[in-house]
């Protein structure tokens, strides 16, 4: 049984597409979220850098003519080289790590771990880049004027900074269809990846603790610096600021997002669970403790499936209202006295119908035999105890009570005698109803046991089934369990003969059904 997914969006969002999508489709779609994430993310650290350089950032003029070759050549050529570069070589990279997915192959627990570290590995690399771009830029505009050293050092470490922060947190969305392959292969390998708690302090100090830093940088530079006046330190600050209230919020709103997912898809996978949909699993996509979470709740919904599967099959062995009451309460050994109606059927001449055909042909006709018998049973309230060779006993009024027990045993026995002939026709059976008192209980030894009837209604039912067999309408009842049951059953027999059964030392006094409607 494959367990369905929960819920419509799988992985958290419908950018990801679903598990069950073509290897093609799933290549495309990270290909083009990674490439999005990584442009993206430098785009906007481009954008931040331009920003604090000309508008926010005490210091040097850049827009002098001294700096026109440096900021309308230098830096847009390289820029865009970076960007190229960078996207071509971090998109290459993952997907060749990642090729096992594209080639539907079972990972190895190299690939499952490159997997899981690969938006920490993009992020190493995206810090790479920029480190490059600070020292490269900061040379060349030092080169020209070096009292922009400080400027061009400090806003492009915090672009840099606002570009890996958000790098990190594109690619591990992107990434995440990968991430779920790999977590569905086998255990999490064992990864140091922060957990919930690193992953939030990283957020804060990417969005909140670096800026904030930046603003003591500005402060204490336009405290040493001569050449800065109030305006421009009131302009750092509030543009700083404002950055970082922009970025740190979004940066922590995408953490959270990234967090909320799996509980949501656990929640939604509980929901279905409790409106007793057990077929149900949820996606393991998350390295962190949130994917233990969504690990735990398949095992829980396996567990649960296991155990239905467990009681239906103890149900079917043992009836079901025995298994019920097992369930409720340890069962022990012993029983108690129960007024019962036992309802007791055997082929006739089972002898010469498993001489005359093949094994499988006797076995099959006698589960179609067995099927009516157990099906009005159940429909009259009664449970089968137990089905000996070709033969099956029926109780009626225990475990479970039932207020007309004897009139539903009879009504049961009429039921299956009209439904024979009609829908089994190649065999006969003889049946045999009777009533009274019996000790119904667990019996055996503690390592196995089973519910059963004990008692004088049991001989006689099998007794008179035993009669019935010579019986033109192959049935027959007590005369006590007759009365015993309502009119409304009771109306349906009439009284004949005594005889002594063979085995017991009372009389009793035969019932036949009058009609079979």
């Amino acid at each position: 049984m494959n367990p369905r997914r929960a819920p419509d969006t799988p992985l958290g969002s419908r950018l990801l597409g679903t598990p069950s999508e073509t290897p093609r489709i799933r290549r495309i779609r990270v290909q083009g979220l990674l490439t999005a994430s990584l442009v993206g993310a430098n785009i906007v650290g481009a954008c931040v850098v331009a920003m604090l350089v000309t508008l926010v950032v005490p210091g040097p003029e850049l827009f002098d003519s001294r700096f026109y070759f440096l900021n309308f050549v230098v830096v847009p050529v390289y820029l865009a080289i970076a960007l190229i570069v960078g996207t071509i070589k971090g998109t290459t990279r993952a997907l060749h790590s990642l090729r096992w997915i594209v080639e539907d192959r079972e990972p190895t627990h190299r690939d499952r771990l490159a997997a899981l570290t690969m938006p920490r590995r993009l992020t190493k690399m995206q810090i790479g880049q920029w480190s490059i771009a600070l020292v490269f830029l900061t040379a060349v505009y030092g080169i020209v004027d070096p009292e922009t050293i400080p400027k061009i050092g400090f806003t492009i470490a915090f672009g840099g900074v606002t570009v890996c922060a958000f790098s990190h947190v594109f690619s591990e969305f992107a990434l995440r269809p990968a991430a779920a392959r790999a977590l569905e292969a086998g255990r999490r390998p064992d990864i140091r990846l922060g957990g919930v708690v690193g992953r939030t302090i990283l957020a804060w100090i990417l969005g909140t603790g670096v800026p904030v830093t930046g603003l003591m940088i500005v402060a204490v530079y336009s405290y040493f610096s001569n050449d800065t006046d109030r305006m421009e330190v009131v302009v750092s600050v509030l543009g700083l600021g404002s950055i970082t209230i922009f970025f740190g919020l979004l940066l922590l709103l995408l953490n959270a997002r990234a967090i909320v997912a799996p509980i949501r898809a656990v929640k939604s996978g509980m929901s279905r669970i409790e409106q007793g949909d057990l077929d149900m699993s949820v996606v393991v996509y998350d390295g962190t403790e949130l994917g233990e979470l969504q690990s735990g709740f398949n095992r829980m919904a396996e567990g649960l499936r296991e155990r239905e599967q467990i009681r239906d099959l103890f149900g079917r062995h043992v009836g079901h209202d025995v298994a019920a009451a097992a369930l409720v309460a340890p069962p022990t050994l012993g029983g108690e006295e129960r007024e019962v109606a036992v309802f007791f059927v055997d082929l006739i001449g089972s002898t010469e119908l498993a001489a005359s055909r093949p094994p499988g042909d006797v076995v099959a006709l006698l589960n179609r035999f067995f099927e009516v018998v157990v099906d009005e049973v159940d429909r009259h309230g009664g449970f089968v105890n137990k089905f000996e060779g070709d033969a099956a006993l029926a109780v009626f009024g225990a475990p479970r009570n039932l207020t007309d027990a004897a009139g539903q045993a009879l009504a049961a026995a009429r039921a299956v005698r009209r439904r024979l002939p009609i829908e089994v026709p190649e065999c006969r059976a003889a049946i045999g109803v009777a009533a009274g008192t019996a000790v119904a209980g667990n019996v055996g030894a503690r390592e196995r046991f089973e519910y059963t009837v004990i008692g004088d209604p049991v001989n006689e039912a099998a007794r008179l089934s035993e009669l019935a067999k010579s019986d033109p309408n192959a049935l027959l009842a007590s005369s006590f369990a007759v009365a015993a049951a309502r009119q409304e059953e009771a109306k349906h027999w009439a009284p004949g003969r005594t005889i002594v059964l063979r085995g017991r030392s009372a009389a009793t006094r035969l019932a036949h059904a009058v009609d079979s409607n």
